[in-house]
């Protein structure tokens, strides 16, 4: 079984800078998306990408995850 961190609902809450630097210690090789909640993304699955969407008041508004 593989340790690699693969989700972050630890930092929902957090503001989205503070949270993107956690993600980056813990997972130094994906890209990090910072995107308002709502966003319309592109679908499909990256293993080397997280993105982080927040709310009106710059806080994690969901659970990070590797995707």
């Amino acid at each position: 079984m593989s340790s690699t961190k693969t989700s972050w609902p630890e930092v929902v809450g957090w503001p989205a800078a503070q949270a993107v630097s956690q993600i980056a210690t813990d997972r130094p090789d994906v890209a990090i998306e910072v995107l308002p909640s709502g966003t319309s993304v592109t679908p499909g699955f990256s293993a080397k990408r997280v993105r982080v969407f927040f709310d009106g008041t710059g806080s994690v508004a969901a659970t990070p995850a590797v995707g």
